[in-house]
């Protein structure tokens, strides 16, 4: 069981966490060992208890003041696997603050608080082998562990470490370049004979340049790194991290070939990405269409969402810069050229393609990207593949392309080529002029418009397809009744008890009891936390959880389930982390019925 360390924030794999000593750290952390002299701002908290390599060491006794590195024998980077067996070590099971040393193929729980990877600094320059350590360490391990990569961190590469998946790093790397004369910074490090000035405002170097050594350097460079790690950890609380190692790993091809690796590893970071956040996500490079949020939102969009205006015709439009885009001007124009006869769905990178009632749902309504007049080859074929996917199933029976030519108007033409279907093309210079947006309201004359009510239903019921699964829409919402105005809907049953309300901020539905009894006696696949037999009130701790589902993600809504109570509520952790996990919250309570 992990006493001593907990879990607060989730941005992928980075965790904003705390080490409960004696003084408590937050994670991720700049660590030391206590009987060490390192200059800086660094937290002498480790307490490495010895290897057994020379002599075999006594268990140590330990207290709650330290992080105590447990006897061990570290191995490096590639060691065979019938060495690693025949010198593997057995950990005791101690009731202070531990850390076990493992490899990629020893990583188990030991009952550890936390993690050492043996071997890390063989990892650094050797993306694919980091990445797969890191990966595979963190997923053998408990979820509310931490892990301490020692030898690796400098300023320009502890923002990826963490992204991957890193709690805590010590300053070696950092002192060693210090004492070679190498000045480190998030971008650079300069030969300290090199620099004219120094360009840092951190106590090392507030001194004339010529008065500058190298023990000064050293201070700098552990100053450096612990501010680097107060900015990771403000990012991760804002749900900003991944937009800023994508630029920050452009300093260094190691750490770009890092994160685009991370970035084949999808079932890992999605496990780990929230399915809602506040924060809007930055798309500035093709390096943003491999987000986990982009291409979620992609593959739920062709795999479980069910266009139920396809009756009608459909209408591509371009995005727009405001959202959610039927806020923005250049839509309202669309719009009082089709007047609900058509449906419409919006083409854009990096989301790829959003129908109409679900420009609410997160990203759709959350990111910013950056405009040029001028799509990459990656943003084509990306949105053009999104495309395909999305009408390969469909029967609309015209498709109208009310875009402009840049971009827009070549995916349109792949995408008909490749299907062998026919698109009407209706702008003639832009889609806002007098012209073009008279082309389109000349081509849906003859069409009915499609009633208010229908309109509400479907997107209740596209956002429950989108947000619980496939059929979820019609099996949940089949006797559905509407309240309120788009986009503050409230969806009740026939009867008018209240089933759910569509969040504006998110995009997605928040269950009530009853809701979530339909969910439960429904084919939909659900979303289930098993709890102790007791009746939470405002959150569940993971300690009362005996199983949760594993595809539960951060911000899903969840189904709670106990002898004494039966509610609903958000997901705080994922399914697996909430099976793992000894502490923290793991659900956010919305209602709650006693049994």
């Amino acid at each position: 069981m992990t006493d001593y360390f907990e879990v607060h924030e989730r941005d992928s794999a980075a965790r904003v966490g705390e080490l409960r000593l004696a003084d408590t750290v937050t994670t991720p952390a700049l660590v030391d060992d206590v009987d060490t002299d390192t200059p800086g701002d660094c937290r002498h908290v480790l307490d490495d208890a010895g290897s057994h390599w020379p002599t075999e060491q006594a268990d140590p006794e330990g207290n709650e003041s330290l992080l105590t590195v447990l006897p061990h024998r570290g191995l490096p980077a590639g060691t065979p696997d019938e060495v690693a067996d025949a010198f593997a070590v057995d950990y005791p099971d101690v009731d202070f603050p531990s850390a076990a040393v493992v490899s990629p193929d020893t990583a188990t729980d030991h009952g550890s608080d936390a993690y050492v990877l043996a071997g890390a600094p063989g990892y650094v320059g050797h993306a694919s082998a980091f990445v797969d350590a890191v990966t595979t360490v963190r997923e053998a391990t408990p979820a509310d562990t931490a892990l301490y990569l020692p030898g690796v961190a400098t300023p320009r590469n502890v923002a990826t470490l963490v992204y991957a998946g890193v709690d805590l790093v010590d300053p070696d790397r950092a002192v060693i370049r210090g004492t070679e004369g190498r000045y480190l910074t998030t971008d650079e490090a300069y030969f300290l004979e090199d620099l004219d000035e120094l360009p840092c405002s951190c106590p090392a170097c507030q001194q004339p340049r010529e008065a500058f050594d190298r023990e000064d350097c050293v201070a700098h460079n552990v100053n450096a790194l612990a501010a680097e790690l107060r900015r990771v950890r403000r990012r991760i609380r804002d749900g900003r991290l991944r937009d800023y190692v994508e630029g920050q790993a452009r300093q260094d091809n190691w750490l770009t070939a890092t994160f685009r690796q991370l970035d084949q590893q999808y079932s890992y970071l999605e496990e780990r990405t929230p399915l809602i956040r506040r924060a809007d996500l930055s798309a500035a490079s093709d390096d943003s269409l491999r987000r986990v949020e982009i291409q979620r939102f992609a593959e739920r969009v062709t795999d479980r969402y069910v266009p139920r205006f396809d009756d009608r015709p459909l209408v591509l439009v371009p995005c727009s810069a405001r959202k959610p885009y039927s806020d923005s001007q250049s839509h309202k124009q669309y719009h009082d050229a089709i007047k609900w006869r058509a449906h419409v769905v919006s083409m854009t990178s990096p989301i790829g393609v959003v129908p109409q009632e679900l420009e609410l749902t997160y990203p759709a309504q959350h990111y910013d990207s950056v405009v040029t007049g001028n799509w990459t080859a990656t943003e084509i074929e990306f949105v053009s593949r999104v495309l395909e996917r999305y009408l390969e199933d469909t029967d609309y029976p015209e498709i109208i392309a009310h875009v402009p030519g840049e971009g827009y108007r070549e995916i349109c033409e792949r995408v008909a080529d490749s299907l062998g279907r026919e698109f009407t093309y209706t702008v003639t210079d832009h889609p806002t002029t007098a012209d073009s947006l008279g082309n389109l309201a000349a081509e849906l004359e003859g069409w009915d418009r499609y009633p208010k009510r229908e309109r509400e239903h479907n997107t209740i019921r596209a956002v429950a397809d989108y947000q619980f699964g496939e059929g979820a829409g019609d099996e949940l919402f089949d006797d559905l009744s509407t309240q309120g105005r788009y986009p503050q809907l409230r969806a009740d049953d026939a009867d008018g008890e209240q089933l759910a309300a569509l969040a504006q901020q998110y995009g997605v539905l928040s269950l009530t009891t009853a809701g979530a009894r339909r969910w439960v006696e429904s084919d939909v696949p659900t979303k289930t936390v098993e709890i102790e037999p007791f009746v939470p009130h405002g959150s569940v701790l993971a300690p009362g959880i005996t199983d949760a589902s594993d595809d539960i993600r951060v911000g899903d809504d969840v189904v709670i389930r106990g002898d004494a109570a039966f509610g609903v509520g958000r997901a705080q952790m994922s399914g697996p982390e909430m099976q793992s996990s000894t502490r923290g919250i793991a659900v956010q309570m919305r209602h709650t019925e006693e049994q």
